[in-house]
Order: structure tokens, then sequence, then C-alpha cells
């Protein structure tokens, strides 16, 4: 019988997407495969500071990473959520907070019951009832707690992490290196392609050294140097529901301690980003260049800022949209040579990290069979087109008139899907997760009451519920919210007891 397996991985490009799929490969396949990983440092990557949602732990835990190192490493801090500033309205601020809103009561969610109390002027704001949005709006935070009662808030609080992206892809790369895995110094000057069929054969370095592979994992970036220059894949623009294409990033000192959240702010054409680091905080104003030049974004930018820059800012260049096949031919896509969506909702390595996954799921031989390929694409596609579609979310459902920015995002067309979406919410307030989509009911009912996408009325059920009892589930979540929240300790407080990265 004719050996039939891959025996080399090769992997075009470092960088976070490049070092998180060498060091989940070192690890996951441990020594079956042949793993060289090329980058030139005269190439740079778009890191400029990370935030993350909740996924990001169980990468972690399958590479078997110690948190607290993982932290101290990175200059790493914790993150509940993102507080959103002026979107539906100038003025209005809210937090998307990880994790439950209440908690559910028979067969309804707790925002069910939230809803009726709230027209009838018994319930406050959403953020009150979740643990997450609370303790952000307070600046606490915790890991969950192992003394408490297993229903106890404390339990299992969700959270994510900010970290710096340059510091996160050299602390996986030793990681990787130490597994086994090859890194090799330079640039690709030349792609060979098999005459018979196409599929790459090879890549030449500009050194002449020839580096054959089975397959190849594209992580070149925005360029795809071997999906789009190569392969000529396709690429499907999104600009028209996501007009942003422009980002200026630049830190600043630290002023106070940091957050336990990312701050975005609605801006004129766009927005800004404020990630809070141990030892710097990441700034950026996404904006879309039909609306504002480089140089005042820029400019903007610089007068926004918390604390005394650290460096000159950096304009990055995008089009958000997908690769039309992110795996064709042995050449399979990940990260920004995939598909670009706006940092807006911290998806960027959560895309990296389940396409890493994915690859594992469905890995090939030899023979690459075309149904595996199909699978991993359509899924591909389904995954990013819904966080598209929560993502357009924040831009659409504004009250917002007074830039030609907000004019156009409010008024343009959007997906048939997130129209559904909005239509079912304002109707009743019910939201149904498609499949495996990434985010889960809490995180829209969220954005949408956030973004004053308030339902007509209530789900039947809870009518069924006497008017006291109501008062009490609802008045009761509140107060053990808050009472939670008395208990955690300040942010920095929890990362100078427990994993304070040394100075730089």
């Amino acid at each position: 019988m004719t050996d039939n397996r891959i025996k080399n991985i090769v992997i075009v490009g470092g960088g976070t997407a490049g070092w998180m799929a060498a060091a989940a490969f070192a690890k996951v396949f441990a020594g079956a495969y042949s793993i060289r990983l090329i980058e030139s440092e005269e190439i740079g990557t778009v890191g400029v500071g990370e935030a993350t949602v909740p996924h990001l732990k169980l990468y972690n835990q399958t590479l078997e990473i110690d948190e607290t190192e993982f932290i101290k490493q990175t200059q790493g801090t914790f993150k509940l959520g993102i507080e959103f500033v002026d979107w539906a309205r100038v003025g209005d601020r809210y937090i998307h907070g990880f994790g439950q809103i209440g908690h559910d009561h028979g067969l309804l969610p707790f925002h069910q019951y939230w809803l009726k109390a709230h027209k009838q002027g018994k319930a406050s704001g959403l953020d009150d009832y979740s643990l997450n949005a609370a303790a952000s709006l307070k600046g606490k935070f915790m890991a969950s707690a192992r003394d408490v009662k297993e229903h106890s808030p404390l339990a299992n609080i969700a959270y994510a992490y900010h970290f710096d992206a340059g510091l996160y892809a050299k602390f996986l790369r030793n990681y990787a290196e130490a597994r086994g895995v090859r890194r090799t110094e330079g640039k690709v000057t030349q792609v060979i392609q098999r005459p018979e069929d196409g599929y790459v054969d090879a890549v030449v370095m500009e050194n002449g050294e020839r580096i054959e592979g089975d397959l190849f994992i594209d992580c070149s970036g925005f360029r795809g140097l071997l999906i789009e220059q190569t392969l000529k894949a396709g690429y499907e623009d999104w600009l028209h529901w996501l007009p942003c294409d422009r980002a200026v990033a630049m830190p600043c000192e630290n002023v106070g301690p940091p957050t336990p959240f990312v701050r975005c702010t609605a801006r004129e054409a766009g927005w800004t980003w404020r990630i809070p680091l141990q030892h710097r905080t990441g700034n950026g104003y996404v904006y879309a260049s039909q609306y504002i030049g480089d140089d005042e974004a820029a400019a903007n930018l610089a007068k926004w800022i918390d604390g005394c820059a650290l460096g000159s800012p950096r304009v990055l260049r995008f089009t958000p949209g997908q690769r039309k096949k992110c795996w064709d031919k042995n050449v399979v896509a990940i990260g920004l040579a995939s598909g670009f969506l706006e940092p807006l909702e911290s998806t960027s390595i959560f895309l990296i990290q389940s396409a890493v996954a994915r690859i594992i799921n469905l890995f090939p031989d030899q023979g690459f069979s075309d149904v595996i390929r199909d699978r991993y694409n359509a899924q591909a596609a389904f995954e990013i087109e819904r966080i598209r579609d929560f993502i357009i979310l924040h831009y659409y459902a504004t009250e917002r008139d007074d830039t030609p920015f907000w004019n156009y995002c409010r008024t343009m067309s959007v997906p048939k899907e997130l129209t559904d979406n909005i239509r079912l919410f304002r109707d009743s307030g019910r939201f149904y997760r498609n499949a495996e989509e990434m985010f889960a009911q809490p995180s829209w009912v969220e954005v949408m009451v956030g973004q004053r996408i308030l339902p007509e009325r209530w789900h039947p059920m809870v009518d069924q519920m006497p008017q006291a009892e109501l008062e009490d589930l609802v008045g009761g979540v509140k107060r053990v919210i808050a009472n939670c929240v008395e208990v955690m300790p300040p942010h920095q407080a929890f990362i100078d007891r427990y994993c304070k990265a040394p100075r730089p």
C-alpha cells in the first residue's frame, strides 16, 4: 500500500497567525509531521496590541500554557467585556459583557423577565444584571472562585485577555521551537507549482534555498502570497456593509489603573479603541477614508489618547471581506490572508484559533479530498459571515445623523439574516443562535438593547409569573450581582497579586 500521509507542513509567515498555528500543530501532532515556519524580520506584522474573547482560554488550555506565565510574558491584563460609547446616540454607553445576563428561569432567558420589569419602570439598565458588565464599570476583576456555591455568579466568570501581540507571537515561537518547529528566516521570492495540477510544490527563498512541503499554511497577511498571489482564490469585498478601510494606531503611557474592558468610542468617521496593557495603553482609530483623511485621523487620535504617545502613528489599510476559498488545492489561508474584519468585537485571534482547530479536525492526507476541503470552506464562510453581521449591527442600529458617515451607516442595506434577527428581537425580544455561530444570545441581547433596539413586547409566558414574584426575581438578581461585585478586588490589585509582569 502507498503511504499517502502528509509528511511536511510549511507555514509561510509568522506573527500571531503563524505562531498560533505552529504551536498548536506542534502540541497536537506531537512530532508526527515536520513543521517549518518561514518568516522575515524585514516584513512587519500588523499586530499592534490585541484584545481577545474568552475562547482563547481553551486554546491555551489545549497547549497546557500556564496562565500566570502567559500574562507576565505578554504584559497582559484581563478583559470582562467591551464598553461602547456614543454608538446609538452621542452620550450613550453600555457594556457588552462576556457571560450570562442574570440567570434563566424556567424555559425563558432572564432578559425576557427584565423586559417586562423595565417597561414597568421596575428594573434599571441591563448592565446591572450582568456580573461582567457591573464589575467592568467598577473596575473590578477576579478569576472564577472555587469556594463559592455552584450557582454563584462568581463560580464561573467568563473573561478574556488584552496583551501585546508582538510579545504573544514571541511567546508562542519559544513554545513551538521547543517542540520541534523549525524556523527559517528570510523572504520567499518564488512559489513553485506542480505543472500537472497547480498544487504548490515548494517555495524558493531569497538565498536560493528551495523548501518543499505537502501542506502549506498561508499566514502572509493581507497580500496572501500563496492563496491569492499564486492560486488566485479571489476575495469578496464587504466595504458596502463595513465602510471603514483604514486604521491608525498609536500606543501611549498608562494613566491610572487598567480597565478590565476595551473601550470603543464612536467618532465622526469611525471609532477608536483603547486597550489597557500592563506596560502601556494601546489606542487606534478605525475610520472610513471616504470621510476623513489619514493625516486628520492621526491628528485626532493624538488628541484623544490619555497619556503621552509612545511612538509615531502607524496607518494600516485594509478591505473588509473574506477569501472566496480559504483552502484551495494544498494551501490553507489563516489570519489576514483568509479575510479581515475590523477589531470592533475582538474576533481576529478567535478566527485564527478556529481556523487552526478546523484544520486539525479536517486534516487531509496527500489525496486532498474535495469533500474535506469543501466542508472546511463552508464552515469558514459561515463563521465569518455570522461575525460580520454582528459587527454590522453596531453601525446600522444607530440614531446618529450628525455626520455623513453615520448617515450612511444608518440608512445602508444590510444582509437579510441580520434584518431578520433585528425584526424578531424588536418584536418580542427573541433571538435564536444559528448552529455554532460565535456570538451567543446574551451578546446579541446586550448589543441590541445597547443600540436602542427595544422589544415591543415580551414572551407571553412571562405574564404567567405573578407581579410580586417578577419583581423579586429581577430585584434579587440585581442584588446578587451587586454583592458579588462588591467582594471582587480591583483589577490592578488582582494583577499585582497574581501575575504582575516585569518592567520592559
